[in-house]
């Protein structure tokens, strides 16, 4: 017998408790020590959300810290932290990938989302569609940074000058 035989789980409550954590104990949450390489600030009026993420690339391009500061709901806040972590480590274009499949996971689509771990957590939002905004509010925020600075680069300039 599995072990979630012996000991039924209850995902639905176990996806409550990892967004509450991520609410209550926000990771990542702060202004980078360093100019960020791109950033991004957006508000979302329909229910008061508002998030600015920066990020910081390493020497070989990937994704080394992610910060984020902002007030809103439980899940936009809850989705910030967790985004901020999973994002780590990541090259922009595994990024992208995971931006696809995290929207793709709001959307309600099919799909096996077991890649983005614990981000699953956050699945249930998909039967609220006025809560999908909220959730990928922060989400949006990197990838109209990531855009910004893509469109920079490709004119030669730099984002901080």
């Amino acid at each position: 017998m599995s072990l979630e035989g012996q000991h039924p789980v209850n995902l639905n409550t176990l996806y409550q408790q990892v967004i509450l954590d991520h609410y209550k104990k926000p990771r990542n949450k702060g202004e980078l020590l360093v100019d960020p390489v791109f950033g991004k600030h957006l508000h979302n009026p329909t229910c008061g959300d508002d998030i600015e993420v920066t990020v910081n690339l390493d020497a070989e391009g990937k994704i080394e810290d992610v910060k984020w500061n902002g007030r809103g709901c439980s899940i936009s806040m809850a989705s910030a932290s967790m985004m901020s972590i999973a994002l780590r480590g990541k090259t922009p274009n595994e990024a992208k990938s995971m931006m696809t499949a995290f929207y793709g996971m709001m959307k309600g689509e099919a799909g096996t989302y077991k890649s983005l771990g614990e981000l699953q957590a956050l699945s249930g939002v998909s039967k609220f569609p006025v809560r999908i905004k909220c959730a990928t509010l922060a989400w949006h925020c990197v990838e109209e940074g990531m855009k910004e600075r893509e469109e920079i680069d490709n004119k030669g300039g730099s984002a901080n000058g």
